[in-house]
C-alpha cells in the first residue's frame, strides 16, 4: 500500500505543549478509527512551524479526507516513491 508524507503548516508547532500534542494525536486517532483500517498513521515530525506526517493509505484522497475530518491542514501530500538509508550505499 502507498506511503505518503503530509506537510502541515502550523505556525508555532514547535512550541506546542505535550498536552496540546496529545490532544492533536487523540483527535487524529479518533478520525482514523472512524475511517477504518485502510489508513494508518505511522509517525510525525514536529518542526518550528510545520508538522510532517507519514501515513499509509490506498490513495491521496483518503489522506486528504482524514485532514478534512480532523480539521488539520494538509498543505502538501506527496507519495513516497522509494526509501533509502545508509545501508542503500552498501549495494
Amino acid at each position: 500500500m502507498p506511503k505518503y508524507v503530509i506537510e502541515r503548516e502550523i505556525p508555532g508547532a514547535g512550541n506546542l505543549s505535550g498536552q496540546e500534542l496529545q490532544a492533536i494525536s487523540q483527535k487524529s486517532c479518533g478520525v482514523l478509527s472512524k475511517m477504518g483500517s485502510r489508513i494508518q498513521w505511522v509517525q510525525s515530525y514536529v518542526t518550528d512551524n510545520k508538522v510532517y506526517c507519514v501515513y499509509i493509505a490506498p490513495n491521496e484522497e483518503m489522506v486528504r479526507e482524514h485532514a478534512r475530518q480532523g480539521g488539520f491542514p494538509a498543505n502538501r501530500v506527496s507519495e513516497v516513491k522509494s526509501v533509502i538509508d545508509p545501508t542503500t550505499a552498501e549495494g
